[in-house]
């Protein structure tokens, strides 16, 4: 904590000990290619249109704001299902209310770094986090150490994923959305937009729930499980407590068909007993007055995957120190959470 009772963003550990080789993302937008999957067919009729574009150094919120000037409509017409990397080339949907309207003149699309690629007609919004996931292929240059470490922890991660950190963007510049929600829980904030206060909620959420990560990658017990975990059903938010873990349990682990949960925080009891809960209730000791406030916020209990599978993973090198990186991850996670278990990097800060 600082003097001013702001939690630091500390360096978290590492599920395989610190990375020995050093790298840099982010050179260039194209660097770090990301690629939404809806995960789901668009019925071709309805009143929301869905427009897929292709951005280079844009973030998201200017995107939707920029397509719902050229409609005439709100900024609330606009959705998206997830925030994408600034300092990315990235592949994105957006949707757009248009009961009874015609699509927009694209002829008007004037926007340097953002074309649209594809339009289509759905009975839906496109909600937050309504994705199967995202593709990503990252480039990563000027790579130093043991290639054959390097790809020993390759191995690895595809073998048993890496821990669900939520990364440093989540948390703004400098961790600055840490020290509005620090304001806000203990209500020295009192006046702030409805949008900027989920923003400062969840970056409080996020916090906490590394914390508690932490204590599990610390302990050993992230991947493997104690008892009374809250398993998670891998590709669902469906969950179960475990409460004494048996070789069935383990098994399913291992294969990851299950993984471990942690909290984010908020109303109501923890899921977890036993070990895990004594894991978690000592990770989260210290900030009593955050998770108080979380509650009067009207926040609700929620559990995240302390897991993250690492899907399709395949790399090969472009030459002896430039490494190709391609991988598929699901909503909600982050690229950076598995890059800094392969290398130390340097880059770009996200936005």
């Amino acid at each position: 904590m600082s003097d001013s009772g702001v939690p630091m963003l500390t360096a978290l550990p590492y599920a395989g000990g610190a990375p020995g080789n050093r790298g840099r993302i982010r050179s260039t937008p194209e660097d770090f290619r990301v690629f939404e999957d809806l995960g789901f067919e668009t019925s071709g009729a309805g009143e929301h249109l869905f427009v897929q574009v292709r951005k280079r150094g844009a973030n998201t919120a200017w995107v939707a704001q920029r397509l719902a000037e050229l409609a005439g409509l709100k900024p609330g017409a606009v959705s998206y299902a997830g925030l994408k990397d600034r300092h990315a080339l990235a592949e994105q949907w957006f949707s757009m209310h248009l009961p009874g309207c015609a699509d927009p003149d694209w002829a008007q699309w004037q926007e340097p770094g953002v074309e649209v690629l594809t339009t289509a007609r759905h009975h839906r919004k496109l909600r937050r986090g309504a994705l199967r996931g995202n593709r990503f292929v990252l480039i990563v240059r000027e790579i130093s150490g043991d290639r054959d470490a390097l790809e020993r922890r390759l191995r690895s991660i595809a073998a048993r994923g890496v821990p669900n950190y939520y990364g440093e963007q989540r948390f703004g510049r400098d961790g600055g959305n840490l020290a509005k929600a620090d304001a806000l829980l203990r209500g020295r904030l009192r006046r702030v937009a409805r949008h900027e206060r989920g923003i400062y909620l969840s970056a409080a959420r996020s916090f906490l729930f590394n914390q508690a990560l932490a204590q599990r990658v610390a302990t050993g017990s992230w991947a493997a499980g104690v008892d009374g975990d809250v398993m998670m059903l891998d590709g669902s938010q469906s969950v179960f407590v475990a409460e004494a873990l048996d070789d069935s349990l383990r098994m399913r682990l291992q294969n990851m068909d299950i993984h471990p949960t942690a909290p984010l925080w908020g109303r109501g009891e923890l899921m977890s007993r036993h070990d895990c809960r004594a894991i978690e209730e000592q990770a989260l000791a210290t900030f009593a007055e955050w998770r108080q406030g979380l509650e009067r916020c009207g926040l609700n209990q929620e559990r995240r995957s302390v897991r993250l599978k690492v899907s399709d993973l395949g790399w090969h090198w472009l030459d002896e120190e430039t490494l190709s990186l391609q991988f598929a991850l699901p909503a909600g996670s982050y690229a950076t959470s598995v890059v800094r278990e392969i290398v130390d990097y340097l880059g770009v800060a996200s936005a």
